[in-house]
């Protein structure tokens, strides 16, 4: 599964994640301050999920009706900068989940999925 780590996902945990093998790419690294609509565009051009502690993107995703390969929303307040990459690689590795045609919300007491 290839990933993209939206500007608001941590350094840290993108680091994390490319250094275990995943293939990730982080918009601050080349594209800081696009829209999230382009996010989900750059994302579809490059057949990757998206991995953000944006709220938006639902919204985009069932109100807006824009398409996307997937999303994985953390609805985390406190962390440690590498946590939701530790996580991430964790419940990827675990093999129980789908990523790719869902909205999946993680936050600290459950994993929520919601087909788009």
């Amino acid at each position: 599964m290839l990933l993209l780590a939206d500007e608001n996902f941590p350094l840290s945990s993108y680091r994390y994640l490319k250094e275990q093998g995943h293939d990730i790419k982080h918009i601050g690294e080349s594209n800081m301050g696009i829209k999230d609509e382009d996010v989900i565009q750059f994302s579809i051009a490059e057949s990757r999920v998206i991995t953000t502690f944006d709220s938006d993107f639902g919204e985009l995703i069932f109100k807006e009706s824009f398409k996307a390969l997937g999303i994985i929303f953390f609805r985390w307040k406190e962390f440690k900068p590498k946590e939701p990459g530790e996580y991430l690689d964790n419940l990827i590795k675990s093999g129980k989940l789908e990523f790719e045609g869902y909205l999946t919300v993680i936050d600290h007491q459950q994993i929520r999925q919601r087909r788009i």
